[in-house]
């Protein structure tokens, strides 16, 4: 890789990251810890607010804005192979906005390039079984509960047909069993829980902050699943 691609690189890097560190930076591009800080110095030359904050690294200055990044027909034919993925593997919400996001992504591609996409978009299926489908529309909504920390109620529907209403704090999903499942703090029932995302019938955001202060990572709880996959 030359050197500019590497800068354009460093700098796409710090556009998708709050803060990326020297380290991070070094093993992405297999550069040395010297040319990250020449390279980072040669970004700040050309106008690029790029500061530091020890120990979590640099990070680009909020409110700057760059212009739209390009893409080559390899990374967009990549997005349309995700889309039918997020299409057949999420729900409508998340499909949504992955539609409005690639939208934007081929705005920016060439003609030619929009040709070509729209000819693989026409000659590739994504065949699932009918157990797979989700038809359900709460995956964005529960994102955006555990990544604010906020309190969520939900009606829920377990497996006897019985409908009751829950406070929840949800730290993680995980699709397993072929099925997506949010995993949560329960206020009933004091303990953490795994509720299957296609049983709940609503999910409202009570914008109140977790209460319980500390959690257990996702990566710990999925050692108590009953399947490995």
């Amino acid at each position: 890789m030359n050197r500019i691609d590497r800068l354009f690189g460093i700098l796409v890097l710090l556009q998708t990251k709050k803060y990326v560190t020297a380290d991070k930076i070094s093993d992405q591009f297999e550069i040395s810890i010297r040319t990250v800080y020449r390279d980072i110095k040669a970004l700040t030359e050309q106008g690029i607010p790029i500061s530091f904050e020890q120990p979590k690294g640099y990070f680009i200055v909020q409110g700057y804005f760059l212009p739209p990044v390009s893409f080559n027909s390899e990374e967009a034919n990549a997005l349309l192979i995700m889309e039918r993925l997020v299409s057949g593997f999420t729900d409508q919400s998340i499909l949504k906005h992955y539609t409005t996001a690639l939208n934007k992504v081929k705005a920016v591609l060439r003609s030619n390039q929009k040709e070509k996409l729209e000819l693989l978009n026409n000659n590739m299926i994504l065949q699932l079984p009918d157990s797979i489908k989700n038809e359900f529309e709460y995956l964005s909504a529960l994102q955006n509960a555990i990544s604010s920390q906020c309190i969520i109620e939900i009606a829920y529907t377990n497996n006897k047909v019985q409908t009751t209403k829950r406070e929840l704090e949800p730290i993680g999903l995980i699709f397993y069993a072929f099925s997506w499942h949010l995993i949560a703090w329960c206020h009933l029932r004091c303990e953490y829980r795994d509720f299957k995302v296609s049983r709940i019938e609503s999910v409202k955001n009570l914008e109140i902050p977790f209460r319980k202060t500390e959690h257990m990572q996702l990566s710990e709880y999925m050692k108590l699943l009953p399947v490995n996959y």
